[in-house]
């Protein structure tokens, strides 16, 4: 989520959902058949009751015609269960380590609103104005003065006015993932609303490519005048895999190259500078020597270009060490792994799941297996849907202890030349007992709200000791 968060530290929430199919067994069917047979069903007899005299004359006729029914049907359902085998092993997810994280309306209002005036229009009725495009952004302030807004421009929280208020009165100039597409397209109109409401001038937007979408999504596509088909967009084998109506979205797949160039490019319309690809092991190719994303970073950048901007891309790699790989994005971005004491652990794979070699990694991207061979490294406290996680950990330490990490992991990261975002907006998993925002399962860093941390981020982004 890391969801808006993701297996441990990317992309967003995630949960495993068992597909499960109703097939009776075999020796089931063979009961059915004996039930069948002796109801009659499987003789051209008429339904009415037999006479017992009548029964016998017609009982050698009625066994050979059940004897060779019930072959053929016996044949059929083997080749049946085979096949539905065959497509259950294609259906089921992988199982991973995180556990279901509800619903969207947890931490999204459903019809969020910022008065009446404000009321979004539904996508492709009325084309959107083409905004100036903003000056360059500059990557070493996004790495000393970043901040995770996470859903700001998507309604995330449920008190926009105040996610407005405190956006204002931070040092934050980047954004990152202030708009959001975990299993939901993006509303460009509430986005501008909101956006036109905050008054920091030169403020870096950053935009989350989502790993998850739902499949049964409405959403205009206006250069071919249809809806988009989100089923089409689906990597092979991740049906339901964030529950139902869900999947996990293939690059590979021309309709979501599709959609993830046509949101990219209103994105860039309304000055959105920062790309970060949730999970990008899911959507891009299996075989990384078969990748598609330089073909899609190209057409991004060639937009870019024509509207006169600068942007940058990144994406969630976690474990990846191909260097050439890594280095087509401008960033890469994962979580740190705090402990309760504010400490965070050195090697390349977070213990809580790796203790000996063949273990799952969860990586620790400042590491040089991987920071050596990435353009540039964004660690900040992740969200994965599962307790334990880096904002379940740091909404349990007191207010004192919250503001030493931040400023201890602010100063460590960047002094290294890496960037540590700190947190305004974030999820949290449904059980978490800490500090929190204006719902039970969102974070916020506004003094509105039980956790008041903003006033330790300011002073840190601000350069003060």
């Amino acid at each position: 989520m890391n969801i808006a968060g993701s297996l441990p530290a990317f992309g967003g929430d995630s949960v495993y959902p068992l597909i499960k199919h109703k097939r009776p067994p075999i020796g089931g069917l063979l009961c059915l058949v004996s039930q069948v047979y002796n109801m009659g069903y499987l003789t051209n007899i008429s339904m009415l009751p037999l006479y017992i005299s009548e029964r016998r004359k017609t009982f050698r006729k009625k066994h050979l015609i059940v004897s060779t029914s019930a072959a053929f049907l016996l044949a059929g359902s083997l080749y049946f269960f085979t096949s539905v085998r065959e497509q259950t092993r294609e259906e089921t997810p992988v199982p991973h380590l995180e556990t279901a994280t509800s619903t969207l309306s947890d931490w999204v209002d459903e019809h969020p609103l910022l008065g009446a005036e404000d009321i979004p229009q539904p996508e492709g009725e009325k084309a959107l104005p083409i905004l100036p495009p903003p000056l360059p952004p500059s990557m070493e302030r996004m790495k000393k003065q970043g901040c995770v807004a996470d859903g700001f421009l998507s309604g995330y929280g449920g008190d926009i006015n105040s996610s407005i208020a405190m956006i204002n009165r931070s040092k934050c100039y980047y954004l990152h993932r202030a708009l959001e597409t975990w299993l939901r397209p993006p509303d460009f109109r509430l986005a501008r609303k909101i956006q036109s409401k905050v008054t920091k001038p030169n403020t870096v937007y950053g935009m989350f490519i989502a790993e998850a979408i739902d499949t049964k999504a409405n959403y205009f596509y206006p250069a071919e005048q249809r809806d988009f088909e989100f089923g089409a967009m689906c990597r092979a084998g991740s049906k339901n895999y964030w529950g139902e109506h869900t999947c996990k979205p293939s690059l590979e797949r021309e309709e979501y190259r599709k959609y993830v160039q046509y949101i990219a490019e209103q994105a860039m319309d309304m000055g959105i500078q920062s790309f970060l690809f949730g999970q990008v092991f899911y959507q891009d190719a299996s075989d990384l020597s078969q990748t598609v994303m330089p073909e899609v970073i190209r057409d991004m950048r060639e937009y870019a270009t024509f509207r006169g901007m600068t942007v940058v891309i990144g994406a969630q790699t976690n474990d990846i060490t191909d260097e050439k790989y890594l280095r087509l994005f401008d960033y890469i971005e994962g979580g740190v792994g705090l402990q309760q004491d504010g400490s965070i652990e050195d090697g390349p794979c977070f213990s809580r799941w790796w203790q000996s070699p063949g273990d799952w990694c969860w990586a620790l991207l400042w590491d040089s297996r991987f920071a050596d061979k990435a353009n540039n490294v964004f660690l900040h406290f992740d969200w994965s849907g599962k307790l334990g996680d880096d904002m379940d950990v740091f909404t349990r330490m007191d207010k004192g202890a919250r503001a030493a990490a931040l400023r201890r992991l602010h100063t460590y990261f960047t002094g290294r030349g890496f960037g540590f975002l700190m947190p305004l907006q974030a999820t949290l998993h449904k059980d978490d007992v800490g500090c929190g925002g204006p719902k039970k399962r969102f974070y916020s860093a506004s003094r509105k709200y039980s956790c008041q941390d903003e006033e330790a981020i300011s002073e840190i982004l601000s350069g003060k000791q």
